[in-house]
């Protein structure tokens, strides 16, 4: 049997998690809404420069300070901006839930923490299809009438004969 190392203790995050929570609902807004939909409510042009990393909450009244981390090339061109960001965000609460906004620049190599990677990823180049693997997907998808559901069910398809191909093979 093995036996607790924790001796009955928690962490502190855990047992302030939920009070932390109804603190920022009870002020209006989830902290997690801005770091899931980050791309959404600032547009892919901001997002491509920018990151959340921390909302604080002021100890009276409304209105939060929030931590955005850039570069320290794009730090300049993101302050211009400052007011533009912060009313974007706002507004996708519908009120003054961010009252500041403070930069932090980090450079793109560095510590663990500090390394900036603002782009999405590149996606990887697809070897090409299998003539007969394709002519069978479109033969698959032929039915359906919307022009863009066909080509999407196709893609499917190719991904699923192509998958089931090389495991019958052994790969």
């Amino acid at each position: 049997m093995r036996r607790a190392t924790t001796k009955g203790f928690k962490r502190t995050s855990t047992l302030l998690r939920d009070r932390i929570r109804s603190a920022g609902e009870s002020r209006g807004f989830a902290v997690t809404r801005v770091l899931t939909h980050w791309t959404e409510i600032v547009g892919e042009d901001m997002a491509g420069i920018c990151r959340p990393v921390d909302v604080k909450y002021g100890r009276q009244g409304f209105g939060a300070t929030l931590t955005v981390l850039t570069t320290g090339a794009q730090a300049p061109m993101l302050e211009m901006q400052k007011e533009k960001l912060r009313n974007r965000v706002n507004a996708a609460y519908g009120y003054n839930a961010i009252a500041h906004l403070r930069i932090t620049q980090t450079a793109a190599t560095g510590f663990a923490e500090g390394q900036a990677q603002f782009a999405p990823a590149k996606k990887k180049t697809d070897a090409p299809k299998d003539p007969e693997v394709v002519k069978e997907a479109a033969h698959v998808a032929s039915p359906v009438g919307d022009p863009d559901l066909r080509q999407a069910l196709a893609r499917l398809a190719e991904n699923v004969l192509d998958k089931n191909k090389h495991t019958k093979k052994g790969f």
